[in-house]
């Protein structure tokens, strides 16, 4: 569960510094699409990551029900983090990647794969500054490799 919460969380999912924002007209939350337009963008992240070799490792071994909790956790997260509704529930994130290695190389490929999936959802560029603000800040939490 934990590898997985990596990989999830790493997009996203990372999501949790912004948590105090207020909900709020023209919160980020908002200009993003709100809730469905995170969870779809959550799903098209996670998907990735699970098919892609070099994080496919973090996948291995969760049931159904483990994945649909993290991917709620990572939807929540990043809810909250952007001014929505949402309260995360889940595990600091240092503590949730503490002892997978994650290495400096992944942490940038999995940035580089959730551009990817703002730019498949055509995320407004001001709109993907302000959700890398507050993903980058928290390869410090993630990363435990150079």
């Amino acid at each position: 569960m934990i590898r997985i919460r990596h990989a999830i969380a790493s997009t996203v999912v990372a999501v949790c510094l912004v948590s105090g924002t207020a909900f709020a007209a023209d919160s980020l939350y908002k200009r993003v699409g709100g809730y469905d337009a995170l969870a779809a963008v959550t799903d098209d992240f996670i998907g990735k990551l699970a098919t892609d070799k070099d994080f496919s490792r973090f996948f291995v071994g969760f049931s159904e029900d483990s994945k649909k909790r993290i991917r709620q956790n990572v939807v929540d997260l990043f809810c909250q983090a952007t001014g929505g509704p949402c309260f995360y529930v889940g595990r600091d994130l240092k503590v949730a990647h503490a002892g997978l290695g994650i290495t400096k190389a992944e942490w940038d490929k999995s940035v580089m794969l959730f551009t990817d999936t703002l730019n498949k959802f055509k995320v407004p560029e001001q709109e993907q500054k302000d959700l890398a603000a507050i993903v980058i800040p928290l390869e410090k939490d993630i990363v435990e490799k150079p």
